[in-house]
């Protein structure tokens, strides 16, 4: 019938029995070089097996160099970073996640020798006690991932061992949203120079870089709108970048509510720089604001002003949440909030809800009305009014 006997070669590569009783199976590549399979098989069928998957690798063009893929993570790793244009900012975040959490312990693996235990045992590591914070894991889980994701598309890996369902996905806790009382008397408590920052951060949702890299130019107070079109970043060596926002939905152009409106008169005609590009906001001596300096006369005010701990950018979630409690569309709050995804956006339509509950308790207390003049009236036209009471 057809079977190959012992020790003959098959039509695809070739087994044969080992001294110890095992089987080794050898292969010639695409590339016309002979392989051996990276382990031995307990039975010649286990054997032909491991070939029979190969060669229907080979034919249908999924194959890969096993060897494509003997290179040291951290030296992939680093050519990855070297091939993106990268913010300041996320290069910085990148090259710390690498540092700390990455590369110590796969860092000196190969890639092709990277495993999905791998991943789970460094994962679970670092969600340890002693671990850097849900957080920082979702971001170093994300990074691993991208990165392993452009080894597949350079054929040096088969598939990627990234493969923890929400290992990435990121869960911020629940950040405190101000009343519109309590913005006021924190910007009431900054040093008169800042307050047009407070009120301007909270209702016209900008982030902490888009404010330090506002120019005058940014600003039509006539038309009541400010145009966001760059922002500064701070590195760790105390470096200020300025660049595009965060992404091209943040280069936008946000409407404000006329009470802000002279407030930022007043500080453009006191503390901006006085050039029609001078920037809007500057630090006491007229430097260039740093969120580092900033800081100490946030926490100060913070507390003068008796409101809950909270950070600068939390102003930016105030306005957001008091957007959306307008009863702002999700591509409303999209455009004001600089997003080009629907995800943070979604975060702050739970102010509608909270706008649904409103218009139920309204509704309610018209029912009651209702209910109570009809007791007060004659019940002739009632159709139950002669229906026996249940109970």
């Amino acid at each position: 019938m057809g079977g190959n006997s012992k020790g003959s070669r098959r039509r695809f590569g070739a087994v044969r029995k080992l001294p110890s009783g095992r089987y080794q199976a050898r292969y010639v590549g695409p590339d016309n070089v002979e392989r051996t399979a990276p382990e031995t098989f307990p039975t010649k069928t286990d054997a032909e097996i491991w070939l029979g998957r190969k060669e229907v690798e080979i034919r249908s063009q999924e194959w890969t160099d096993p060897d494509a893929g003997k290179v040291p993570f951290r030296d992939y790793a680093a050519s990855w970073m070297t091939e993106r244009t990268l913010r300041p900012k996320t290069a910085q975040l990148y090259e710390g996640l690498l540092r700390l959490h990455i590369n110590p312990v796969l860092g000196d693996r190969f890639l092709s020798e990277i495993t999905a235990r791998h991943v789970r045992q460094w994962h679970t590591k670092l969600l340890g006690e002693d671990g850097p914070g849900a957080s920082t894991v979702a971001k170093a889980y994300r990074l691993l991932r991208g990165i392993l994701n452009t080894a597949v598309e350079d054929e040096l890996i088969k598939k990627n061992p990234c493969r923890i369902k929400n290992a990435g996905v990121e869960r911020p806790e629940e950040r405190p949203v101000l009343t519109v009382a309590e913005v006021f008397r924190l910007a009431a408590a900054v040093p008169p120079r800042f307050r047009a920052l407070v009120l301007l951060a909270t209702f016209g949702s900008l982030r902490w870089g888009e404010l330090a890299a506002l120019r005058r130019c940014h600003l039509d107070l006539g038309a009541r709108t400010v145009r966001i079109e760059a922002s500064v970043a701070e590195m760790k060596t105390g470096e200020l970048v300025t660049g595009r926002p965060k992404s091209d939905a943040g280069a936008r152009v946000v409407t404000l509510p006329e009470i802000i409106i002279g407030d930022l008169t007043w500080h453009l005609q006191r503390f901006s720089e006085p050039a029609p590009d001078g920037l809007v906001f500057v630090g006491e001596k007229g430097a260039q604001l740093r969120r580092s300096n900033f800081t100490r006369v946030w926490a100060k005010a913070v507390t003068e002003a008796g409101i809950p701990k909270i950070h600068i950018h939390d102003l930016r979630h105030t306005g957001n949440t008091l957007a959306a409690m307008t009863g702002a569309s999700l591509k409303e709050l999209m455009a004001r909030m600089g997003h080009s995804s629907t995800k943070a956006a979604m975060v702050y339509l739970h102010a509608g809800k909270d706008r649904d509950r409103v218009i139920a308790d309204a509704l309610g207390e018209i029912v009651k009305a209702g209910l109570k003049n009809e007791s007060k009236g004659d019940r002739g036209d009632d159709p139950l009014a002669d229906q026996p009471t249940v109970g």
